[in-house]
């Protein structure tokens, strides 16, 4: 068994330890070195296992197995030596920081919605946390301030490992059914769960709590989450936008989003104009079409997706054969629509496809798809198969 030196001070950086065996695995690709204790907390309850090095040679995952921990490596180290390991602090105390404050979320939705954590994720950026329940406006609002309330009180984290029948008198949270010892992290007040994870030692260290997102997921909600520095670079990124923004749109940053509100509006106004432009603009082509024209086909840069539809309907109305419009350049390919109130255009799309590289769809009176090819090209193909 594995001395597991972080469940005695999580805070602790590095130590000495001699290796126990040292064995290649062949699938993986790495060597799997067993020491007699260590600082490395493998992966489990959510969170990554602690990267970091061992004699200098990095260590490229770390899990447990029958209570001893394996640490993944790619260079070999001899049973027997004693070596010096050394975790990447910051990336374990940030990880701290956030586990211990998701503890005090979870717990605090747990007291007053009756809500379980049914699924958590300490990834490098930001937490999720999954809540089987809904929110109403400015509920979690409420969690963050409490949250962050505990954080100011700076109370021990305790952590203990209670008897099977003092187990069984203590109401405390837990995502699965566990066996054997049950290490339960409490935080006074707020929160009872068991856990395998390290976490720091007061809440004062947690930092600032701020829940940044969440979103119906399953059923119920997924959170998002930062804490501690992870919420500064998370205020300092929004700031920095924020900043850009003002200074783009010539507005103070508390007025950045009247400042888009306007600039959207604006643009809609202006967007409207320019589809009003662009169905004219179609429909003069269909009104200057010569009566009996069989097919009719427009290449386009780009277009209003609303004013290509009608004037592929109102096309198929004119002409006896196709009606056609593609959008785009003949380096990047172009998207395409056709129309026809006479012809199965599935049939055309399927023997065009045998002459041009491209993939589409449709219903027999509409298609829709993209190609590449020069634009002459496109239609005589098109004409031809029409004719067939």
């Amino acid at each position: 068994m594995t001395e597991k030196l972080y469940y005695q001070d999580s805070h602790r950086k590095e130590f000495e330890a001699q290796v126990v065996s040292c064995q290649w695995n062949e699938k993986k690709e790495w060597y799997e070195v067993i020491l007699d204790r260590t600082v490395f907390f493998p992966e489990g309850g959510g969170q990554y296992a602690d990267p970091g090095v061992i004699d200098g040679i990095p260590v490229e995952d770390v899990k447990e197995r029958e209570g001893e921990v394996i640490h993944m490596m790619k260079k070999p180290l001899m049973p027997g030596q004693t070596v010096h390991g050394e975790i990447d602090y910051k990336e374990r105390f940030s990880r701290m920081q956030q586990h211990s404050g998701e503890h005090i979320v979870s717990g605090l939705v747990h007291r007053y919605f009756g809500y379980d954590n049914v699924g958590f994720h300490l990834g490098n950026e930001a937490v999720t946390l999954d809540f089987n329940g809904t929110f109403e406006p400015g509920q979690l609002r409420r969690i963050e301030t409490e949250a962050n309330e505990a954080v100011a009180a700076n109370l021990e984290i305790r952590v203990e490992y209670p008897t099977r029948e003092e187990l069984a008198a203590l109401e405390y949270r837990s995502k699965k059914e566990l066996a054997g010892q049950v290490r339960i992290v409490t935080v006074p007040g707020y929160d009872v769960c068991a856990c395998c994870a390290p976490h720091v030692s007061r809440t004062g260290e947690i930092g600032l709590i701020k829940l940044v997102d969440a979103v119906n997921y399953k059923g119920g909600t997924r959170v998002t989450m930062v804490c501690g520095f992870r919420s500064l670079e998370d205020y300092r990124m929004k700031e920095d936008n924020v900043r850009e923004i003002s200074r783009l749109l010539s507005a103070k940053p508390y007025e950045a989003a009247e400042a888009v509100e306007r600039l959207r509006e604006e643009a809609l106004l202006w967007k409207g104009r320019a589809i009003q432009m662009q169905t004219r603009y179609l429909e003069k082509k269909l009104e200057d079409l010569p009566e009996g024209t069989v097919n009719y086909f427009v290449f386009e840069e780009d277009l209003d997706k609303n004013a290509v539809r009608r004037f592929v309907d109102a096309g198929k109305e004119k002409c006896s054969g196709v009606c056609g419009i593609f959008l785009g350049k003949e380096e990047g390919g172009y998207q395409f629509t056709l129309g026809s109130n006479s012809i199965d255009l599935k049939q055309v799309l399927k023997e065009f496809y045998s002459h041009f590289e491209g993939r589409g769809g449709g219903k027999g009176p509409m298609v829709q798809g993209t190609v590449q090819g020069d634009p002459k090209a496109i239609e005589d193909c098109l004409c031809k198969i029409i004719s067939l």
